[in-house]
């Protein structure tokens, strides 16, 4: 009878195991850049009077996600700093030089979220630690989700995006492009495909 309960109790805490485990394995997804449906962009003001728009190309991460319990969400993404592209040969010259990335030094930026506080089923505030030049600081950035489903290719898919202001001499970069360019506008759009 003692042998029956203990297999029991090992059979239940087997199957426990197994239903936990799919669903943490549920909820990761990996950010698609293959596909390229996952940009970071940046925007900063020209003297004023315009905006100057660019990206990153190269860049990785993941993130989990359960529409259940949102506020388990978890997100890390690297960025490769010497793929900054503005659309300018020269001025990305400049951008990986030492005045802002020096990219030969500080070649990656990261960000691993710490916390992710939804307060509707769409709109989050997601803070975490930004790397950048060598430098961490604690960020918050607002996001919304934008959507989630199944794709035609027997996947499913959850796709997320946000907005945030970095002030540049927080990360160690002081070049003067005048008071009207002291802060950055960073935008992270991802779709991920869940693993």
């Amino acid at each position: 009878m003692k042998n029956t309960v203990l297999a029991s109790g090992l059979l239940l805490s087997t199957l426990f195991s197994s239903v936990v485990a799919h669903s943490v394995q549920a909820a990761d997804y990996k950010v698609d850049v293959e596909g390229a449906h996952a940009f970071v962009e940046f925007k900063i003001k020209h003297l004023g009077y315009s905006w100057l728009l660019g990206r990153f190309n190269h860049f990785d991460g993941d993130f989990s996600y359960d529409a259940k319990s949102p506020n388990q969400a978890k997100i890390n993404i690297e960025i490769d700093t010497n793929s900054i592209d503005s659309n300018h040969a020269e001025r990305d010259k400049h951008l990986r030089g030492n005045d802002f990335l020096d990219v030969k030094k500080f070649p990656k930026a990261t960000f691993v979220s710490k916390s992710i506080k939804f307060s509707d089923a769409e709109n989050a505030v997601v803070t975490g630690d930004f790397t950048l030049k060598g430098v961490t600081k604690t960020i918050s950035f607002d996001v919304v989700k934008v959507g989630e489903g199944q794709d035609p290719w027997g996947g499913y898919r959850a796709g997320f995006s946000g907005t945030t202001s970095l002030k540049l001499t927080d990360y160690n970069i002081s070049y003067n492009l005048g008071p009207a360019s002291t802060h950055v506008e960073m935008g992270l759009h991802i779709e991920g495909i869940r693993q």
